[in-house]
């Protein structure tokens, strides 16, 4: 099984970014996919999952109205659209994959496979 996570890079505030997980050795379309993101000195955060069993999309309370994840079913492929990017938008930002649902959701420990991460940094 490997993720790999791409499309991080260096952005003003306001400006857009999106990142991309490649999901290869697992169906990707039968497990939740999901992002999560460091900061130097901070714990990992929960971004966003997108469901297998009911195909709904949870976000952070942080990200809500800026972000939006989707997938590319034949690519098996998850994208990260992140708009009106913050400074405090900045950190490695991890994709996830794992049988998980309902309030384990926005655990990191829950899911099982993990992509490297990718480093997104937000100047002001």
């Amino acid at each position: 099984v490997q993720l790999q996570a791409s499309g991080g890079g260096l952005v003003l505030a306001g400006g857009s970014l999106t990142l991309s997980c490649a999901v290869s050795g697992l169906n990707s379309n039968i497990y939740t996919m999901a992002w999560f993101r460091q900061a130097p000195g901070k714990e990992r955060e929960f971004v966003v999952a997108s469901t297998y069993r009911t195909r709904k999309r949870y976000y952070g309370d942080s990200v809500t109205g800026r972000f939006t994840v989707s997938r590319d079913i034949d690519k098996s492929t998850v994208y990260l659209q992140m708009n009106n990017l913050k400074p405090e938008d900045t950190a490695v930002y991890y994709c996830a994959a794992g049988a998980v649902w309902g309030p384990n959701l926005s655990r990191w420990s829950r899911y099982d496979h993990w992509g490297q991460g990718t480093q997104v940094t937000v100047s002001s």
